[in-house]
């Protein structure tokens, strides 16, 4: 369903990525795989493909197995502090995506222009507002305004603020919001302040058309926003990005190898990068290990606060037309109460 009122906020993220919807699903590593990406395309929104630390090969293989999936636009993720981001910058430009999204960590102004010499159109992922504003500086055509709410790897700035910051200020590129989202009466306010579309993944991460293993998903449906917590940092020589994922084992064991790093590197036994490149290597195993195996008590269950707000498995489109129509329906809401 699509009525005249979200046709008309629609239309600056409609007519950007070239879909339907301007609903992004967020790539998830493990989870947003080929069928799951194609899914959201074909779907009406923009599904990503998680370039996490997948070995290139694979990685080109996805990419090739969802343009067979759908013909739909969609866009790859390429995590800037994972060991293979060099190399998937290269497949990135032999393969002339339409669209590349750069997460993790932040690209400089030569590798977006690289990625943008190509036909492909850049977005960047902006946890504060200097970013922000960097990203746009450095030739970023869009930006996913993600707030500390989120799954995975976040910042440490709320939605609520960022809102302020970014999305009432930032005019000449399109801002996409992240962090935090689970219903289309959310995703309707979001429109009104001034967002060309919205992300979700958390909600997604369920999805019927999920890879993700049955335990994963039921402790996700049963989960409390409570329950998806920030990792600390403890130690400004070991500057880990902070992930938020329900509470567990593996959420101790992290804490347990950073101070086991910190220790080695009081000793001087372990460079700083090497212990980063073990942090980012954990998270990579233990991410496979709750995802695909099913180890919820030592897995990492990475997952937004709007866990809380899941609570059942869905096909991908059922979401989407779910989210449509709430949209639609306090677009409505809100001109009747005005009127």
């Amino acid at each position: 369903m699509s009525g005249k009122l979200s046709d008309k906020y629609f239309a600056r993220g409609r007519e950007f990525f070239g879909i339907q919807y301007p609903i992004i699903s967020g790539a998830m590593t493990w989870v947003s795989d080929p069928n799951l990406v194609a899914a959201v395309s074909n779907s009406g929104g923009l599904g990503c493909l998680a370039g996490g630390n997948t070995p290139v090969d694979i990685l080109e293989n996805q990419i090739r197995d969802t343009r067979e999936l759908t013909d739909k636009p969609f866009a790859v993720n390429l995590i800037t502090i994972a060991p293979l981001y060099r190399q998937h910058l290269e497949l990135a430009k032999k393969l002339k995506l339409p669209f590349v999204i750069f997460a993790g960590g932040f690209p400089n102004k030569s590798e977006i222009q690289t990625i943008k010499d190509t036909g492909a159109t850049v977005l960047c992922f902006a946890s504060t507002d200097s970013i922000a504003k960097r990203m746009i500086g450095f030739g970023a055509e869009g930006i996913i305004l993600e707030g500390m709410e989120a799954g995975g790897h976040v910042g440490h700035v709320s939605l609520v603020i960022l809102l302020q910051q970014v999305l009432f200020e930032v005019k000449d590129v399109p801002i996409f919001v992240a962090g935090g989202l689970a219903t289309g009466k959310i995703c309707a306010h979001l429109l009104l302040m001034g967002a060309a579309g919205v992300q979700l993944g958390t909600r997604f991460a369920v999805a019927e058309e999920s890879i993700a293993h049955p335990k994963f998903k039921e402790k996700f449906i049963r989960a409390n926003a409570r329950d998806a917590v920030s990792t600390p940092q403890f130690d400004s020589r070991l500057p880990v990005v902070a992930v938020r994922a329900l509470r567990n084992k593996g959420i101790d064991e992290f804490g347990r190898l950073q101070l086991d790093l910190i220790k080695q590197l009081d000793q001087g036994t372990v460079r700083r990068q090497d212990a980063q490149m073990k942090v980012e290597e954990f998270w990579m195993g233990a991410l496979r290990r709750a995802v695909i195996d099913g180890d919820i008590l030592s897995g990492s269950l990475m997952a937004g606060q709007s866990v809380g707000l899941v609570n059942k498995i869905q096909p991908v489109k059922e979401i989407i037309d779910e989210l449509v129509t709430e949209i639609e329906e306090e677009l409505q809401r809100v001109k009747a109460e005005l009127g």
